[in-house]
């Protein structure tokens, strides 16, 4: 199994989470590429830390939304959706370049994730961005209009799910304004994890189990107590017996 998270969330001198730390724990890193979050010199200093931690480095694209942090739907024209992910997706690019890396998957940020889930046109735009930048794999929601498009298109999908994050019975992400939204128990996130691995399985809010075969697992940089999560998460799935590698 994958372990990924979201990082290199800081812009200038706001930081935001402990990427140092995350990065010695997870095995894919999701970096933000200046839309929602990040900037040159972040962007820089993620892709070297994650090289030489033999972390796989993705593209974290998202809406043009540094205010609203990528968590505000924006309904933007799909043909500008598409070249707007293209050009973060070749951003991250020139940097992990640089750290002698590549960018080897691609990864919805916030609202952009949450909507391509149903937005038919924007997850056919998002697709239409990561295919003029190359063929690598895409990581989403499994069921969702984005994961189709991506897999209709010729790209390799990964599915993923949240070992932080609650879920709604019909196997979507209970939205950040709503309870449940967010797990910071350590324990219910290692349970979370746990569970996924074992029976592919996960409990939502009302306590429906939703069946989830997946690829990764998002452990998020910016959840309260992020850094221990990871690190209680990975030491349980190892003494479980499994194997932790990046799936790009």
């Amino acid at each position: 199994m994958d372990l990924n998270s979201d990082l290199g969330e800081g812009f200038g001198v706001w930081k935001l989470g402990d990427d140092s730390a995350l990065l010695g724990v997870v095995t894919s890193a999701n970096v933000a590429c200046g839309f929602h979050a990040g900037d040159p010199r972040t962007m820089r200093s993620v892709c070297e830390l994650a090289a030489s931690n033999g972390v796989a480095i993705g593209a974290q694209v998202s809406y043009r939304d540094l205010a609203g942090f990528g968590r505000r739907f924006i309904d933007v024209d799909p043909v500008e959706l598409a070249d707007d992910v293209l050009y973060q997706i070749g951003a991250l690019s020139a940097f992990a370049t640089a750290a002698g890396a590549r960018v080897a998957y691609v990864k919805p940020h916030g609202a952009l994730y949450n909507a391509i889930v149903h937005h038919d046109a924007q997850a056919a735009a998002v697709v239409a961005g990561v295919r003029a930048w190359g063929d690598v794999p895409v990581l989403g929601l499994p069921g969702s209009s984005f994961l189709s498009a991506a897999s209709a298109a010729g790209l390799r999908t990964v599915h993923e799910a949240f070992a932080d994050r609650g879920y709604t019975p019909e196997g979507t992400l209970v939205p950040r304004r709503e309870p449940g939204a967010l797990l910071t128990d350590t324990a219910a996130v290692v349970d979370r994890a746990l569970r996924l691995a074992s029976d592919g399985e996960i409990v939502a809010v009302d306590g429906t189990v939703i069946k989830a075969g997946i690829d990764s697992l998002c452990l998020h940089g910016d959840t309260p107590g992020a850094v221990h999560h990871a690190q209680a998460v990975r030491a349980a799935l190892e003494e479980a017996g499994v194997t932790l590698t990046p799936f790009a």
